[in-house]
């Protein structure tokens, strides 16, 4: 078994692949070792998931255990809650976060709480994934990260790869939790044809069972100057920017936080103390959300460490725009990101 602290660690391997195939070959191998893994939702079947997260499984597993459902999300999460409670390890896919809205009783009311309302003796070893981002013109309905509402939620675990190998990792740790974890992937890191071109969107996997801790952050890029602390697609923009300003003399530090809940405050911490200064890059809302929570990690336990005031790039608190412009203009894209590592490292 590989267990991966770092998004670019792999077993000697020519193997590349996509986030979305190495999501599918994550479930796919879970499938194969536990009969009890299904997976359903809205087009997860024959279609193969509308952001291929489940390409190819009907044809491998059958309709027994890739099970299209009608367009009920109240419905077919409590039928996973339900599968999760009496054994079975469901993964139930939510087509968009923004839909969080149609089924939050069952998620938060059932699938969170269980465990606790049981005393501790009823587990809900349920996976629940959603695609979240904007930056395609999908409108303000189904633009939307929200993965700081799920965390401000207690009793879901929640999980942001950035890349391939993560991907693959925290999805097999995911189904094999004991809790709910909420498994969130951005489209723009998915690496599909037909959306924008990342190249970070395809990496070396490792071949075989492939395990990334649940609440572990890593550093994408090492550095001295600035710490940068993000999730998902905001990484690789962060990586393009501390890149191009390398050549310039600034060191950024890059910390992808891959997991939300558990949030790994050591490694932010430890990346603040060496560098002094401190952005955060949060495609969530800037309020009540993720931003706030990370500059609360360091201020809380030590607001001297800090060279400079903290800058925080996020989406402002207004719907996502459909018009591209507009839309662009306010996700946080490279940019605004290198504007706030210059204004901190300048402070």
């Amino acid at each position: 078994m590989t267990i991966t602290d770092t998004p670019t660690a792999s077993t000697p391997t020519n193997r590349r692949l996509t986030t979305s195939k190495a999501m599918v070959e994550a479930i796919a191998q879970e499938m194969d070792r536990d009969p009890s893994v299904v997976y359903l939702g809205e087009d997860v079947g024959a279609y193969g998931g509308i952001f291929s997260s489940t390409t190819g499984l009907l044809d491998r597993f059958g309709p027994t255990r890739i099970i299209d459902t009608p367009i009920s999300e109240t419905a077919f999460i409590g039928l996973g809650i339900g599968a999760a409670v009496e054994g079975m390890r469901p993964i139930v896919e939510l087509m968009f976060a923004d839909f969080m809205g149609v089924c939050l009783d069952q998620i938060y009311n059932h699938m969170a709480k269980i465990h606790f309302e049981s005393g501790g003796n009823v587990a809900v070893p349920m996976v629940l994934t959603c695609a979240v981002g904007g930056g395609y013109s999908d409108g303000a309905q189904h633009s939307q990260c929200l993965w700081g509402t799920f965390a401000h939620l207690p009793g879901m675990k929640v999980v942001v790869p950035s890349n391939p190998a993560d991907a693959k990792g925290l999805m097999t740790a995911a189904i094999r939790d004991d809790s709910p974890v909420v498994y969130m992937f951005h489209k723009g890191v998915m690496g599909l044809p037909w959306m924008a071109k990342n190249a970070r969107s395809i990496g070396d996997v490792p071949d075989g069972e492939h395990v990334v801790p649940i609440g572990r952050a890593a550093v994408a890029r090492a550095g001295t100057d600035v710490t940068i602390v993000t999730v998902s697609l905001s990484v690789h923009h962060a990586l393009d920017v501390a890149e191009k300003l390398s050549g310039e003399g600034i060191d950024a530090e890059v910390i992808d936080l891959r997991s939300l809940v558990p949030l790994d405050r050591e490694a932010i911490l430890a990346s603040v103390a060496k560098t002094g200064r401190l952005v955060v890059v949060d495609e969530d809302y800037l309020s009540f959300g993720m931003s706030g929570e990370v500059v609360a990690t360091v201020v809380e336990h030590d607001p001297t460490v800090l060279k400079a005031p903290v800058q925080r790039v996020a989406v402002p608190d207004v719907p996502i725009p459909y018009a591209h412009v507009l839309e662009y203009a306010v996700l946080p894209r490279p940019e605004r990101i290198e504007a706030a590592v210059r204004r901190v490292v300048a402070g």
